[in-house]
């Protein structure tokens, strides 16, 4: 999709609903990243859900050396492309050094910073210059209002495409909190999209043994409550057998119980537009 065709698609205007980003944590594979695409396309389409396609085609924060990282950036970025242009769909994904901006910028449509990074200053203008849209993931760290000076970044690099995303906040060392009164004052620091990430939030990292826990039976209740305090999107990670995903498999939700919850939560969107008209 080119730039403007993206942005009007992710406009809440455009139907009333909450927009999706989507997909597995890593792109495995070809099958895969279709097989994926395929199910939420026929599902959002039918639910007129907006719909974004994500999967990282590298991952560079991850707990040991030992981790899974991706499959080779080329081979994953064509496997993206190929998602986009066989089901005409946006695609996301995260980028981590300056020189991945233009590199990623060739084959998807939004370009994200992941949240450990969202200070970084070159590479949030990286991203800008690029023109893409970009979403940016709040900080583990950082307050609602303090998001407003990423987003500046941005803007003040020539790209007023911009959108935030909160996904948890630090309690302790080993577990996050969702505080939803970050959605109310990102809207208010940042005037952009917001978006609430409903399987990250849910992580539980740090543990002794170097793989990331998670709590995906909250998934749905961190869902409804995004939608109730008024996200404009919502994020999620999903495969078809999370244990056996290669990356973040303890908190994503399983493929078959994707169309379930987006049929509750469009029902409650359609309820809080009512309530708010």
């Amino acid at each position: 999709m080119q730039t403007e065709e993206t942005i009007k698609y992710l406009s809440s205007s455009a139907t009333n609903n909450f927009f999706l980003l989507a997909g597995p944590c890593v792109i495995e594979d070809e099958r895969m990243a279709l097989t994926i695409a395929e199910k939420i396309v026929e599902i959002t389409s039918r639910l007129n859900i907006p719909y974004v396609f994500k999967g990282s085609y590298r991952k560079a924060n991850r707990s040991r050396l030992d981790s899974f990282t991706g499959i080779g950036d080329f081979k994953a970025l064509e496997i993206l492309n190929k998602v986009r242009t066989t089901f005409n769909i946006p695609v996301v994904t995260d980028i981590h050094e300056t020189f991945e901006a233009a590199l990623a910028a060739e084959f998807v449509d939004i370009l994200q910073i992941p949240a450990f990074l969202c200070r970084q200053t070159d590479l949030l203008v990286a991203a800008a210059v690029t023109g893409k849209p970009v979403n940016i993931k709040k900080g583990q760290f950082l307050s609602s209002e303090a998001m407003a000076f990423a987003v500046q970044k941005i803007r003040q690099s020539g790209n007023d495409k911009v959108a935030v995303t909160d996904r948890g906040t630090s309690f302790g060392y080993s577990d996050l909190i969702v505080d939803f009164r970050a959605i109310p004052q990102m809207h208010k620091a940042c005037e952009c999209p917001v978006i609430t990430d409903i399987t990250h939030s849910l992580q539980q990292p740090n543990r002794t043994e170097g793989v990331t826990g998670g709590l995906p039976e909250m998934i749905e209740t961190i869902a409804r409550a995004a939608i109730a305090t008024g996200a404009d999107g919502l994020f999620m990670e999903t495969h078809e057998n999370p244990a056996v995903a290669k990356s973040d498999g303890a908190n994503m939700i399983p493929l078959d119980k994707v169309e379930a919850l987006l049929k509750k939560l469009t029902v409650l969107r359609m309820a809080v537009n009512e309530i708010d008209s």
